[in-house]
């Protein structure tokens, strides 16, 4: 099973983030890294962040100055290991069969993209 890495921008989203990251580590699929980029937030994201970080440690915090939710997708896929990789906003979650899914139909299709 080839790893995939999940890239969450983060600006901003403490009201959503809690959330968000719980649907991410909970996957079913547990090939995973988890690439938080925060683009250099003014709330409490980046405490919630290193509170995943130290529950899990497949999750990598990358923080960076504040340059627009493009840049931090960009700056994340510079550190991403994964052979595939999947962004999710911090203010979005996902059902915890997502990645698994998305990986047994890239198999089984033998998408290359």
């Amino acid at each position: 099973m080839d790893k995939v890495s999940i890239i969450v921008p983060i600006f901003n989203s403490k009201k959503y983030l809690d959330e968000c990251l719980k649907s991410i580590v909970n996957q079913s699929y547990k090939n995973i890294e988890i690439i938080l980029v925060d683009d250099e937030s003014t709330d409490d994201s980046l405490d919630i962040c290193y509170k995943y970080a130290k529950m899990d440690n497949s999750v990598r915090i990358i923080k960076m100055k504040h340059s627009g939710v493009a840049v931090a997708r960009n700056r994340g896929i510079d550190f991403a290991e994964g052979k595939y990789i999947c962004f999710i906003d911090g203010d979005d979650y996902i059902e915890n069969t997502f990645v698994e899914k998305l990986y047994n139909k890239i198999i089984e299709d033998k998408s290359d993209l």
